[in-house]
C-alpha cells in the first residue's frame, strides 16, 4: 500500500538542480520514480565527492532505492544499457532499476527524423518527439515488446514514493512557450501516470535557481544575452553546460513574474532555490519583477524580496522557501 507521494519538479526551463535535491531526499523513501521524458534530460549528482550523470535512471539508484522508469517515459535502449554499465562499474545495484512495460522505445528512425526536421527548435536530437508522436499514432514499440523480462516491472508501488520530474514547467507541452517545449507533461500531476491517485500526493516540491537558464532555442532568451559580460560570468562560475548535450546554457536574471506564475499554476507547496552561491561569487543581485529589472545591494536583501513576493502572491499555496545549501533540512 502506498503511504504517501512527494513530487520534485522544475519551475523554470530545466537545469535547476532537481537531481541534487532528489539525491539528498532519496534516503527517506522506498521508491524513486521518473514519470516523463527520456535521454533528452539529465541529472548530475555527486556521491562521496564523485560526479555522476544519469539520463534515464532515477537518482534513487545512488541511495540504493528501488527505481521505476514510468509509462510516460521513452527509452533509448543503447543509451540505457550504457548508463547501466556505468552504474555497475561504479558498484551501484542496477537490479533496483525497473521499467514500466508501457514505456515506449526510441528507434534510429526517430533520431534521424529529429536531427533532420526538429533541430531548429533547439531539441537535443535524441528522437524524443518522434517517439512520442508514434505513441500517439498507436504505432510505437513498448518496453514489454523489446526489453528483456528482467528489466520489466510487474509489481505495485508501495510505501513512501518520491517522484522526480525531467525538464520543467515552462517546457511543458501544454503550458510552455510552444513550440519551444518538450514532448511530455512536466507538470507535477503527470506523476500520477505512474499509477497512483492524486490524493496520495503530500508535497509538491518545486525547484528553481537564483537566476534563469535555457538550453537550446527560445525567443524568451534573446541572443543579445550572450553579449552581457556579467551573465557570461554566471555561466562560468555556475558551470552552466547541459548535462545531456554539453552545450552552453543561455543565462538571464531570475524572472520573478514567471516564477510566481509557475508556482501558482503547478500548485507548488515548497520551493527550493539553488545556486545562490553563484550570485555571491559574481557579486551582483538582480531579478525581473513587473517586467523590469530590480537590483539589490546583497543576496540577503534579494532573498527577502523574493520570499515576500512569493509567499504573499495571491492564489499561491506556497508555504516554505529553502535556499541552496539547506537541502538536508527538506
Amino acid at each position: 500500500m502506498i503511504e504517501h507521494v512527494d513530487v520534485i519538479y522544475g519551475l523554470a526551463w530545466g537545469d535547476e538542480g532537481k537531481g541534487k535535491i532528489s539525491n539528498a531526499m532519496a534516503k527517506h523513501y522506498d521508491w524513486v520514480c521518473r514519470w516523463n521524458g527520456g535521454p533528452n534530460a539529465g541529472h548530475t549528482v555527486y556521491v562521496k565527492g564523485k560526479k555522476y550523470k544519469t539520463h534515464s535512471v532515477p537518482s534513487g539508484i545512488f541511495a540504493g532505492k528501488q527505481c521505476l522508469i514510468g509509462p510516460g517515459c521513452v527509452i533509448n535502449i543503447n543509451k540505457m544499457l550504457e548508463e547501466l554499465r556505468m552504474l555497475t562499474m561504479a558498484e551501484f545495484d542496477i537490479n533496483l532499476v525497473k521499467i514500466h512495460p508501457n514505456a515506449h522505445i526510441i528507434t534510429e528512425e526517430h533520431i534521424a527524423y529529429d536531427k533532420q526536421h526538429l533541430s531548429h527548435l533547439g531539441t537535443t536530437s535524441q528522437g524524443i518527439a518522434p517517439c512520442y508522436a508514434d505513441k500517439m499514432l498507436r504505432k510505437g514499440k513498448r518496453a514489454v515488446e523489446v526489453l528483456e523480462a528482467k528489466w520489466i516491472w510487474d509489481g505495485q508501488l508501495s510505501g513512501k514514493i518520491l517522484c522526480e520530474g525531467a525538464q520543467s514547467v515552462w517546457l511543458d507541452i501544454d503550458h510552455g512557450d510552444y513550440p519551444y517545449v518538450t514532448s511530455s507533461t512536466t507538470m507535477p500531476y503527470g506523476a500520477c501516470s505512474l499509477g497512483f491517485s492524486p490524493r496520495k500526493i503530500r508535497r509538491l516540491i518545486g525547484v528553481a535557481k537564483a537566476y534563469d537558464t535555457k538550453s537550446g532555442v527560445d525567443p524568451l532568451f534573446p541572443e543579445s544575452l550572450w553579449d552581457d559580460s556579467v551573465l557570461n560570468s554566471i555561466i562560468k562560475f555556475g558551470d552552466e553546460y547541459g548535462s545531456t548535450t554539453g552545450r552552453k546554457r543561455l543565462v538571464n536574471w531570475l524572472n520573478l513574474d514567471k516564477l510566481v506564475h509557475s508556482i501558482k499554476l503547478s500548485g507548488c507547496t515548497e520551493l527550493i532555490v539553488n545556486k545562490c552561491d553563484i550570485l555571491e561569487k559574481v557579486g551582483i543581485y538582480k531579478v525581473i519583477t513587473n517586467g523590469e529589472l530590480k537590483e539589490f545591494s546583497s543576496l540577503k536583501e534579494m532573498k527577502s524580496f523574493i520570499y515576500d513576493t512569493l509567499i504573499m502572491a495571491d492564489g499561491s499555496d506556497l508555504h516554505e522557501v529553502t535556499w541552496s545549501g539547506d537541502v538536508e533540512k527538506i
